[in-house]
């Protein structure tokens, strides 16, 4: 199977790695100093077992999608939106697109069924540009567990995790899918096929639509706000409004609170990804993550008071002209 990574930052660049490593010859597509330095030096991944470098097939030509299979995209939720018809145009007949980006994506509600299919989330897709250029037969969905960093263009640092959860949109395990799967296993990965790939999304949106944006106003890492006596409860109070709004769509949360409390502890001092863009001065994932809830519990008329008031914050901190 061909794969193609669009988007070789932390998470892509990771993956990116531990494909080539496993023998699965993916190609990247990056650009600029990344792009450069993966082509100079190669691409090098630390982590706790320790490091190693690759040398991925590199470049800045979409055209290379032509003949590609499955192509992720792992840019951030907001970059996808302005280059979707330059994506759908750069794919090849049966290219598959393989979603693995945080937040609520633009295909959530496709190929959804009941009264809810084909419902639009100005949040996620200003526009409906993405849905409207990509076609929902092509999208895998794809929700990714590991933690990373670009600590410098083509230098990764992996924190933990290693499960990138995949499923069609309506659930069937196809040929595709499965094949997807066992070039991942192949890598070392877990990656297990999921019957319902929106459940999954919900675990991990769980944590994210609450915690990156409280570590962007606070600076302060995953442990740090789960283990705080005064952030710890507003965090809970703000993740059973996620709970509500799920339900409120039909998806049960497999995960306690407690467990994804628990679990954020254990992470450590890592820095969300929100943080690292805040620090970074790049534009958050803010609409995607928490903002698409918001919009969602709008819809659903569930009262969300601490993820409204959390969104409206980072939005406020994210326009703000640097002092």
């Amino acid at each position: 199977m061909r794969i193609a990574v669009l988007g070789a930052g932390a998470i892509g660049g990771f993956l990116g790695a531990r494909l080539t490593r496993g023998g699965a010859e993916p190609v990247l597509i990056a650009r600029g100093a990344n792009l450069d330095a993966i082509r100079r030096d190669g691409l090098r991944v630390i982590e706790a077992g320790g490091e190693y470098t690759v040398r991925p097939s590199c470049t800045d030509d979409w055209s290379v999608l032509q003949s590609i299979d499955a192509v992720f995209i792992t840019l951030k939720a907001h970059s996808l939106p302005p280059v979707a018809e330059r994506l759908a145009s750069s794919l090849g007949p049966a290219t598959a697109v393989v979603s693995a980006q945080n937040g609520i994506p633009w295909w959530y509600f496709q190929r959804h069924g009941g009264e809810l299919e084909g419902l639009h989330l100005e949040t996620v897709d200003p526009g409906g540009v993405t849905a409207a250029a990509i076609e929902p037969g092509r999208v895998i969905g794809c929700v990714v567990y590991p933690a990373a960093t670009l600590d410098a263009p083509g230098l990764i640092r992996h924190v933990e995790g290693d499960r990138f959860s995949l499923g069609e949109l309506d659930g069937v395990a196809t040929p595709r899918v499965q094949a997807l799967a066992q070039a991942l296993v192949a890598a070392g990965l877990k990656a297990p096929v999921q019957s319902n790939i929106r459940q999954d999304l919900w675990v991990k949106l769980l944590g994210n639509a609450v915690f990156n944006p409280m570590s962007a106003l606070t600076r302060a890492s995953l442990q740090d706000i789960a283990e705080s006596a005064v952030a710890a409860p507003v965090v809970r109070a703000a993740m059973e409004e996620v709970v509500e709004v799920s339900r409120r769509i039909g998806i049960d949360i497999p995960v306690s609170i407690d467990r994804r409390l628990r679990g954020a502890a254990r992470v450590g001092g890592h820095r969300t990804s929100m943080l690292q863009d805040l620090l970074a001065g790049r534009p958050l994932e803010i609409d995607a993550l928490t903002g698409s809830v918001v919009e969602l519990a709008d819809r659903m008329t569930v009262p969300v008071p601490h993820l409204r008031t959390l969104y409206a914050t980072v939005k406020l901190l994210q326009n703000a002209a640097p002092t």
